[in-house]
């Protein structure tokens, strides 16, 4: 074997990194994140795109076909997390996984306690955040935003996990009311490799607010893969 042909071998064998943004959110949510640790980004319907939403089913089927052919860690944020474990569920391409605090908390099922909850993590989100979150929210728009959320809300992440067998790390801001504790702790539970990380003093917006700590965390998984 040449050695083009040997480094060619073990530059695809490295994982890669696919970010998936949040619900309503774009490639913009990870722009920091991605200054330190590069990757590339899935959008998808409901998250980045004003199109039409189907099933979490034909999410994940979205997301794989978005995949490179060699392995990668998928880091998902909010919403998309249930898209994210879906795939992991389904595609050995899928080496590790990080959530970047993931939604879906089955007591969030009320619109009542979802608005309430999302405003207990607001408070605590930096103010400068705000147009920016807009602009993707208004590009996307509310009637894919709320589509893909009735799509996913029911859906078994937990269980679905527990069919996981890569590294998946659970990362939870500490003033993050809409990734509680006890929920994101359970989620990490339920992973046959799962670890909790939770960061002092952030909310939900970890990609954009604490770039530095979530892309330690990602070189972390990948440490351990090689």
């Amino acid at each position: 074997m040449s050695s083009t042909q040997d480094s060619a071998e073990r530059a695809a064998a490295v994982p890669g990194i696919v970010l998936v943004p949040g619900l309503g959110l774009d490639e913009r949510s990870s722009a920091r994140l991605r200054q330190r640790i590069g990757g590339a980004v899935a959008i998808l319907p409901g998250m980045g795109l004003r199109r039409p939403v189907g099933t979490l089913d034909e999410l994940t089927a979205q997301l794989l076909a978005a995949l490179p052919s060699h392995p990668v860690v998928l880091v998902g944020h909010s919403q998309s997390c249930q898209v994210v474990v879906a795939a992991a569920e389904r595609d050995p391409r899928v080496v590790g996984v990080v959530l970047l605090g993931p939604t879906t908390d089955p007591r969030m099922r009320r619109l009542r306690v979802l608005a309430a909850r999302w405003v207990r993590t607001a408070v605590w989100e930096p103010w400068w955040q705000a147009p920016l979150v807009l602009a993707q929210w208004l590009r996307t728009g509310p009637r894919a935003m709320t589509a893909l959320w009735r799509q996913v809300a029911g859906d078994r992440v937990d269980e679905r996990l527990r069919r996981v067998p890569v590294p998946v790390v659970v990362v939870r801001g500490d003033r993050d009311a809409l990734c509680p504790h006890d929920w994101a702790a359970h989620l990490a539970g339920c992973a046959p490799r799962g670890r909790l990380v939770e960061l002092p003093r952030a909310a939900h917006m970890t990609p954009q607010t604490r770039p530095d700590d979530v892309a330690r965390l990602v070189r972390e998984v990948l440490a351990a893969l090689s």
